[in-house]
């Protein structure tokens, strides 16, 4: 069950993302040739495990236009999560997608971009994106699979913390409507 949070709800927020964390065994290398990305993955000979902190939450994405976050339940456990926004381009801006992980590999991540594709639709926006990084390998064929492109890598948005040697990859999925 997918429901949009409430303030009722705005507890569960973070308990997809407990305990959550990956193992970082290689990274993606993406390649720009005749207008089109491509990539290919490279191995890493010592892996490492990798944690995001929290994301925060605040009333706004329950109280304002543009914003909102979906919560996915089983039963009365929330195991998945996804915040979304209005980007000033005309996407709707996946801020966080989160399953927690003895949940992965079930439907429950597809079932989110769903539901994030037809919150983006009723608020006309022309598709998704999103930004993982290039050592996020399991994420990065994740969203390929759900039909993302890499639209653009940014070399510097982490360059500034001395433990991350990780490339910003920004995905897009945009959306065919007929006319």
């Amino acid at each position: 069950m997918i429901i949009k949070m409430s303030l009722s709800y705005m507890g569960d927020f973070k308990k997809s993302n407990e305990n959550n964390g990956f193992i970082v065994s290689g990274k993606i290398i993406p390649k720009y040739e005749n207008n089109i990305w491509s990539y290919i993955e490279e191995s890493f000979p010592e892996p490492y495990f990798k944690q995001y902190e929290d994301d925060d939450v605040d009333i706004s994405y329950i109280n304002e236009q543009g914003k909102s976050i979906f919560l996915y339940y089983d039963e009365n456990d929330c195991v998945g999560k996804i915040k979304l926004c209005t980007y000033w381009n005309g996407y709707a801006l996946i801020e966080d997608i989160a399953v927690a992980k003895d949940w992965r590999h079930k439907g429950i991540g597809a079932a989110l971009l769903s539901k994030a594709t037809e919150w983006a639709k009723q608020n006309n926006l022309v598709g998704l994106m999103l930004e993982t990084q290039d050592v996020n390998i399991l994420a990065c064929r994740f969203y390929a699979k759900n039909n993302f492109v890499i639209g653009g890598v940014d070399t510097m948005l982490y360059s500034n913390f001395s433990t991350a040697h990780e490339k910003a990859i920004f995905w897009y999925y945009k959306f065919k409507y007929s006319n």
